[in-house]
Protein backbone atom coordinates (compact mmCIF):
# COMPACT_ATOMS: atom_id res chain seq x y z
CA UNK A 1 0.00 0.00 0.00
CA UNK A 2 2.77 2.43 0.80
CA UNK A 3 4.64 1.55 -2.36
CA UNK A 4 1.44 2.51 -4.10
CA UNK A 5 0.84 5.97 -2.99
CA UNK A 6 4.72 6.67 -3.16
CA UNK A 7 3.99 5.94 -6.56
CA UNK A 8 1.17 8.12 -7.09
CA UNK A 9 3.08 10.99 -5.90
CA UNK A 10 6.23 10.57 -8.34
CA UNK A 11 6.55 12.02 -11.98
CA UNK A 12 5.77 9.10 -14.43
CA UNK A 13 8.73 10.83 -16.37
CA UNK A 14 10.95 8.77 -14.10
CA UNK A 15 9.46 5.88 -15.10
CA UNK A 16 9.91 6.67 -18.87
CA UNK A 17 13.82 7.50 -17.52
CA UNK A 18 14.70 4.44 -16.18
CA UNK A 19 12.63 2.02 -19.01
CA UNK A 20 15.35 3.98 -21.33
CA UNK A 21 18.60 3.51 -18.85
CA UNK A 22 17.30 -0.11 -18.76
CA UNK A 23 17.71 0.13 -22.50
CA UNK A 24 20.95 1.72 -22.52
CA UNK A 25 22.59 -0.34 -19.78
CA UNK A 26 21.41 -3.64 -21.64
CA UNK A 27 22.58 -2.27 -24.90
CA UNK A 28 26.18 -1.24 -23.01
CA UNK A 29 27.10 -5.15 -21.98
CA UNK A 30 27.35 -6.36 -25.67
CA UNK A 31 29.62 -3.89 -27.44
CA UNK A 32 31.53 -3.65 -23.50
CA UNK A 33 32.16 -7.24 -23.87
CA UNK A 34 33.03 -8.03 -27.40
CA UNK A 35 35.23 -5.22 -26.90
CA UNK A 36 37.26 -6.31 -24.40
CA UNK A 37 37.44 -9.62 -25.81
CA UNK A 38 39.24 -8.05 -28.64
CA UNK A 39 36.47 -8.92 -31.08
CA UNK A 40 34.41 -6.82 -33.82
CA UNK A 41 31.25 -6.34 -33.32
CA UNK A 42 28.10 -4.31 -34.84
CA UNK A 43 27.90 -0.55 -34.03
CA UNK A 44 25.97 1.99 -35.35
CA UNK A 45 29.32 3.39 -36.65
CA UNK A 46 30.05 0.56 -38.91
CA UNK A 47 29.37 0.58 -42.61
CA UNK A 48 26.02 0.20 -43.15
CA UNK A 49 25.25 0.89 -39.75
CA UNK A 50 24.09 -1.51 -37.33
CA UNK A 51 25.64 -4.19 -39.79
CA UNK A 52 29.43 -4.00 -40.51
CA UNK A 53 31.84 -4.51 -37.80
CA UNK A 54 33.12 -2.13 -35.70
CA UNK A 55 36.56 -2.41 -33.93
CA UNK A 56 37.13 -3.76 -30.51
CA UNK A 57 37.98 -0.45 -29.25
CA UNK A 58 34.83 1.36 -30.93
CA UNK A 59 33.06 -1.31 -29.23
CA UNK A 60 34.95 -0.67 -25.42
CA UNK A 61 34.12 2.91 -26.20
CA UNK A 62 30.34 2.36 -27.49
CA UNK A 63 29.91 0.28 -24.63
CA UNK A 64 31.06 3.11 -22.13
CA UNK A 65 28.57 5.36 -23.34
CA UNK A 66 25.66 3.57 -23.12
CA UNK A 67 26.73 3.13 -19.64
CA UNK A 68 27.11 5.97 -18.75
CA UNK A 69 23.76 7.35 -20.21
CA UNK A 70 22.09 4.63 -18.48
CA UNK A 71 23.75 5.47 -15.34
CA UNK A 72 22.40 9.32 -15.88
CA UNK A 73 19.37 8.38 -16.44
CA UNK A 74 18.55 5.79 -13.62
CA UNK A 75 21.18 7.86 -10.69
CA UNK A 76 20.44 10.93 -11.48
CA UNK A 77 16.47 11.66 -12.36
CA UNK A 78 14.18 11.27 -9.64
CA UNK A 79 14.89 8.55 -7.01
CA UNK A 80 15.31 5.12 -8.13
CA UNK A 81 14.93 2.52 -5.50
CA UNK A 82 15.46 -1.19 -5.85
CA UNK A 83 12.87 -1.69 -3.66
CA UNK A 84 10.27 0.13 -5.56
CA UNK A 85 8.50 -2.76 -7.92
CA UNK A 86 7.56 0.30 -10.23
CA UNK A 87 11.22 1.36 -10.62
CA UNK A 88 12.08 -2.10 -11.20
CA UNK A 89 9.49 -2.38 -13.78
CA UNK A 90 10.08 0.19 -15.59
CA UNK A 91 14.20 -0.53 -16.05
CA UNK A 92 13.31 -4.39 -16.51
CA UNK A 93 11.15 -3.63 -19.27
CA UNK A 94 13.55 -1.80 -20.86
CA UNK A 95 16.20 -4.36 -20.50
CA UNK A 96 13.99 -7.31 -21.51
CA UNK A 97 12.53 -5.60 -24.95
CA UNK A 98 16.23 -4.30 -26.02
CA UNK A 99 17.21 -7.58 -25.56
CA UNK A 100 14.79 -9.38 -27.63
CA UNK A 101 15.50 -7.01 -29.91
CA UNK A 102 19.08 -7.04 -30.25
CA UNK A 103 19.23 -11.27 -29.69
CA UNK A 104 16.96 -11.07 -33.35
CA UNK A 105 18.84 -8.42 -34.92
CA UNK A 106 22.30 -9.68 -34.27
CA UNK A 107 21.07 -13.43 -34.34
CA UNK A 108 20.72 -13.09 -38.28
CA UNK A 109 24.49 -12.17 -38.59
CA UNK A 110 25.74 -14.93 -35.40
CA UNK A 111 23.61 -17.75 -36.45
CA UNK A 112 21.28 -17.33 -33.18
CA UNK A 113 17.84 -17.39 -35.44
CA UNK A 114 18.63 -20.70 -36.72
CA UNK A 115 16.37 -23.05 -34.90
CA UNK A 116 18.00 -26.37 -34.28
CA UNK A 117 17.04 -29.96 -34.61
Amino acid sequence: MLEKRRCLGMNWLDLVSYFFGGIFAANAVPHYVAGVMGRPFQSPFAKPPGKGLSSSRVNVLWGLVNAVVAYLLVARVGAFHLRMTSHVLAFGLGVLLISLNSAHHFGQFHGGNASRP
